[in-house]
């Protein structure tokens, strides 16, 4: 008979196993010696043994199924509990079992993850959905299409739900879609109907303006194209084709008109240049009034200026804005002068003055008696608070000190 720590063989050939069970049968030699008996089955045991390490191998560093984990744990549990191997069993089973345990554990944090992953989806879902029904009530056009097309790609990459939830997101998201897409094809009908209904109107605005182009009654008919250009512009824009044809047309036409009457006009130019210059002169003298030193007199001369300016013609048009600002700059310092001079003149404005100033100034002194009592009494918190206060009506008081001194004190 011949042995080993974990099995024998009898003198019949029957190899036994020991475990914590006891002596177990692991099969019938007769083909060798005992010694040949137990190193085959030792080897089956070292097949198990490598079995059992690649399988806590795959469960620990691949994605493999809790379903096949478990399937490959029962197959080699029963090669085990068959005991067709010579070595330590129980040893097995007890790898098996943490093993069972592993995979249970995995089971559950998959669980948990696609539990999580299900709550995130339904979140970004539930994200895009609304987006989508904020950009269905967005009036621009180029911007929110773009932006629902996108939508739908990140959509497509989020994993599904269950069916009823994700067909009623699915749902209300497209029909965000729809929503967009029918008011946008309604807003671009109707920007085609009003494109045609202003082609019709510059239309008749080109024949009046081409009837006009070889009018020399001058002011009516620059009028009547300044009121045509109202129209113009208030017309709204025509296809693109029809609108730049029809602006050629329209801008040719007061081309001609135009140029006819700057032709008439060219000899007007020598006598307004000559105005110009003399316009020019009288700001000259009325520039020297600034400072206002004596209102009295400076009222007086600007008067006779602008009396002497009123007897000038006109001026080249794009030469008037700076002349006249430059009269309207001297006009507007004897303004302020005046109102300076009124408001150090009337009672009523310095009497209001001086009694809110008197106020404000009580107010303030009121206010650092508190503050000296709240420190004497040791209320800092009161003191602080009542010391903002303070900073705040002595602000006030400067000011209205300042607008006083406008009164001469």
């Amino acid at each position: 008979m011949s042995s080993d720590p974990w099995g024998r063989v009898d003198e019949t050939g029957t190899v036994y196993v020991r475990t914590s069970d006891g002596e177990q049968v692991v099969g019938s030699w007769q083909a060798g010696t005992p010694e040949e008996a137990l190193a085959y089955f030792e080897r089956k045991y070292e097949g198990l043994v490598v079995e059992i390490g690649l399988l806590e191998k795959r469960v620990r560093t691949t994605d493999l199924s809790a379903k096949d984990a478990q399937t490959a744990i029962d197959h080699l549990r029963t090669q085990v509990d068959e005991h067709h191997a010579v070595g330590d069993l129980d040893a097995l089973r007890v790898r098996l079992d943490k093993l069972v345990e592993t995979v249970e554990s995995r089971r559950e944090e998959r669980k948990v993850a696609k539990a999580k992953q299900a709550d995130e989806a339904r979140a970004a879902k539930d994200a895009l959905v609304a987006e989508a029904e904020q950009l269905a009530q967005s009036d621009q056009w180029r911007s929110a299409g773009e932006r629902l097309r996108a939508l739908v790609d990140i959509w497509k990459g989020l994993p599904r739900l269950d069916r009823k939830s994700d067909d009623e997101l699915w749902h209300r998201f497209s029909h965000a879609r729809s929503a967009f897409s029918k008011r946008r094809k309604a807003h671009f009908a109707s920007l085609d109907a009003q494109r045609e209904d202003a082609r019709k109107v510059k239309e008749r605005l080109v024949s009046e303006a081409e009837s006009l182009s070889k009018s020399t009654d001058w002011g009516p008919t620059a009028a009547r194209y300044r009121e045509l250009m109202a129209d113009w512009k208030a017309a709204g824009r025509a296809q693109r084709e029809a609108e730049d044809d029809l602006w050629n047309r329209f801008r040719g036409a007061q081309d001609v008109f135009f140029a006819a009457r700057s032709e008439v006009f060219a000899e007007r130019d020598a006598e307004q240049t000559e105005n110009l210059k003399l316009k020019e002169e009288l700001a000259d003298e009325a520039e020297k009034l600034v400072p206002i030193t004596d209102l009295k007199a400076a009222r007086a001369a600007f008067r006779s200026l602008n009396e002497r300016w009123e007897g000038i013609g006109h001026v080249p048009r794009d030469a008037r804005p700076k002349v006249e600002g430059r009269m309207h700059a001297v006009e507007r310092a004897i303004q302020e002068a005046e109102e300076g001079e009124w408001r150090r003149t009337n009672p009523e404005a310095r009497a209001r003055a001086a009694g809110l100033t008197g106020q404000l100034q009580a107010a303030v002194d009121k206010l650092r008696g508190q503050i000296d009592a709240a420190r004497a009494a040791g209320n800092n918190a009161k003191a602080d608070k009542l010391s903002r206060e303070l900073e705040g009506r002595q602000a006030l008081l400067d000011q209205a000190l300042k607008g006083l001194e406008e009164f001469g004190g």
